[in-house]
């Protein structure tokens, strides 16, 4: 998720074609990526005004969790949204 790309609208998200995904679990998955972002913005912005080492550390940490759970999240979805393998 590219914090510069423009805000998709719930529209767009529905009319999105995804296996067996439905318009809910688009807008969670949609919900929660916008609130990932949001963290990694401030953790960001954190890590950047730091004025020290101890505080730099932990922000970057946050930054680096925040990405992690972007993947996870991404990870899920692809897992949710493709179709069940035979047994």
């Amino acid at each position: 998720m590219s914090l510069s790309s423009r805000p998709v609208s719930v529209e767009e998200l529905q009319a999105r074609e995804s296996m067996d995904e439905t318009p809910e679990l688009r807008l969670l998955f949609h919900r929660l990526n916008n609130q990932l972002g949001i963290i990694l913005a401030h953790a960001e912005l954190l890590e950047a005004k730091a004025t020290d080492d101890t505080n730099r550390a932990r922000a970057a940490q946050v930054v680096s969790s925040a990405l992690e759970a972007m993947g996870a999240a991404k990870e899920i979805r692809r897992i949710t949204s493709s179709p069940a393998e035979p047994h």
